[in-house]
């Protein structure tokens, strides 16, 4: 997707007002040997994940805010900016310091540029394939939402995406959002023949079967490589149940060692758990599960350079996670001997547009996609002055716009909104399109709603996601961020137990009172009966609020007030 004169205005205008100097201290040097990988082994996988329907390069800023607790504590993925640079040696203000932290966003996006896009990634995966025969392309999942033409065209558009684009295997997670009826007939019909969807932890509630395959064995370069797919294990409580109602999940440690057993009984030589576990959760299965090579992860969104190496009664288990919206590729390397794996080499590739001409028959195919709803897409509902963006365990401005345009056109004296790690970036000076909306909000359970709650009502869903947050044991860490509050000042301690996490809620500089009713503002609730109770779907209410703002001033965070994070290198 060549950049027209417009564009490139436009590009000349956000450098402008992200105040870059010919003088930056970016170089913007030479790349011509970016992408050059040499072959190792016998056995290549090429994996991403959570790329969240993103058919066209962004902008992503990664989090200032993504904090470990525990054994968790101090260790990838819960590193952020400086710390993290000086964990994986990568040079300050390089292309892979874009890549990899939000450290001086603003300058270094107008140096480096979009990142992802699925023509882009076309352009790498065959790079990457042309001198790695037989190599197998695994999707993490989150891959059928979080745009506006996923969400009108049920996941068909990326389905059709992803088969040209050469997948090979896939897990899932949001897409069983589309409801248990969709995803089958995508995975039975459109799917049969070009992409194996592996789930060995969906099973039926009343008997136990198996859903999807648990696994699949492919031979590569003459080696039997198992792939074992692990959805995400709390899609009944991070979304509605009503939609998968006769399947049940769990990350199921038991039947993974089974599973491992029987592909290795099979003769597998090498066996990869692709996983949407998040990488916690990834590290502790590594630890009781033995004979599994690697698990390559996502639903995190962390982009870790480097593999996470767990010991266990089996050996080894290399954990990875290739970060979200299509802004890396994984390149897993093996080399097989004897029945086994005997060494690796691994690399998380950040895909930049400017870097990779967009392949030609996905650049084709993407337009096809877009153009009967170009127009609803490129509805002009504002202009942003500054950054806006999501990520980030407490709040993004991208959040906080929400937030606001839910206090005003509710009326309400507090908003929720979901603590979801998905949507884009937008720079200031941008232009706040229908499909920038979209791309923060596009959600098959969209409603808005108004309820009276109690202070005491209002404390305990804090703790209650906090917890799911915050456990110390990562297998019981359900949910996604925090969610992002507005009106509503208070503490957060993460290290404190279960129930003790909250403190100090105040309202308009008064305490929170446990037995006094507050109107509180939300959208996205997990219950069947909001399908007809409640309000009009955010993406609504949000460009409403939008038309009627026409230029956005930069948000100001509300962010609680944390305890105990002292030193810790997960925020900034």
């Amino acid at each position: 997707m060549a950049m027209n004169r417009r564009e490139f205005a436009q590009m000349l205008a956000l450098g402008a007002a992200a105040g870059l100097m010919l003088d930056s201290p970016f170089a913007a040097t030479p790349d011509s040997n970016f992408y050059e990988l040499p072959r190792f082994g016998n056995v290549s996988l090429l994996h991403f994940t959570d790329c969240h329907a993103q058919l066209l390069p962004i902008y992503f800023r990664e989090p200032n805010v993504n904090l470990g607790v525990a054994q968790a504590s101090k260790q990838p993925p819960h590193l952020v900016g400086e710390a993290l640079l000086k964990h994986f040696g990568i040079p300050a203000r390089s292309r892979d310091a874009y890549a990899f932290t939000y450290l001086d966003f603003n300058h270094a996006a107008q140096v480096y540029g979009r990142v992802g896009g699925f023509a882009h990634l076309a352009t790498l995966i065959k790079r990457i394939k042309a001198s790695r025969p037989g190599a197998l392309v695994l999707d993490g999942g989150d891959t059928w939402q979080g745009s506006g033409t996923s969400l009108w065209t049920k996941g068909q558009d990326m389905v059709d995406a992803c088969k040209l684009l050469g997948v090979d295997i896939m897990t899932g997670h949001w897409e069983f959002t589309l409801g248990a009826e969709r995803v089958k007939q995508l995975v039975d019909n459109d799917l049969k023949g070009k992409i194996d969807f592996v789930a060995q932890n969906v099973k039926t509630n009343d008997f136990g079967d198996q859903v999807f395959k648990p696994y699949v064995i492919r031979q590569i370069n003459g080696v039997a490589v198992a792939i074992i797919g692990q959805a995400f294990p709390y899609t009944p409580i991070a979304n509605p149940r009503y939609m998968i109602p006769d399947w049940s999940f769990g990350i199921q440690d038991e039947s993974m060692q089974q599973v491992v057993d029987e592909v290795r009984s099979k003769g597998a030589q090498a066996v990869i758990v692709l996983s949407h576990n998040g990488m916690d959760v990834d590290l502790k299965m590594a630890s009781r599960v033995h004979g599994i090579d690697a698990i390559m992860g996502g639903h995190t969104h962390d982009g870790v350079p480097a593999p996470t190496i767990v010991r266990n009664r089996g050996g080894q288990t290399l954990v990875t996670n290739a970060g979200s919206n299509g802004k890396f590729l994984a390149v897993l390397d093996l080399d097989v001997k004897g029945g086994k794996v005997t060494d690796y080499r691994y690399k998380l590739l950040p895909v930049f547009a400017n870097l990779l001409p967009a392949d030609p028959a996905m650049d084709t195919l993407i337009n096809k996609i877009r153009a009967p709803y170009e127009g609803k897409l490129n509805e002009h509902l504002a202009t942003t002055e500054g950054l806006l963006y999501r990520r980030g365990n407490f709040n993004g401005t991208f959040d906080q716009l929400i937030l606001d345009a839910l206090l005003a056109v509710k009326d309400a004296e507090i908003a929720f909104s979901p603590g979801f790690r998905w949507g884009t970036t937008l720079m200031p000076g941008q232009p706040i399109l229908m499909e920038n909306v979209l791309d923060q909000t596009a959600i098959t359970y969209p409603y808005t709603t108004v309820t009276e709650m109690t202070g005491d009502t209002i404390k305990t869903i804090l703790e209650d996601v906090c917890d799911n947050l915050f456990n110390p044991d990562p297998y019981y860490q359900q949910g996604g961020d925090m969610v992002r509050v507005g009106g509503l000042q208070y503490t957060c301690t993460p290290s404190a137990k279960a129930g003790d996490r909250i403190s100090e809620m105040h309202l308009n500089g008064k305490a929170l009172e446990a037995g006094k009713k507050y109107k509180v503002a939300g959208w996205a609730p997990v219950s069947e009966e909001a399908k007809s109770t409640g309000g009009e779907p955010i993406w609504d209410l949000a460009a409403k609020y939008l038309r009627d703002q026409k230029v956005i001033k930069p948000r100001a965070l509300n962010l609680p007030k944390l305890k105990g994070v002292e030193g810790n290198p997960g925020i900034a």
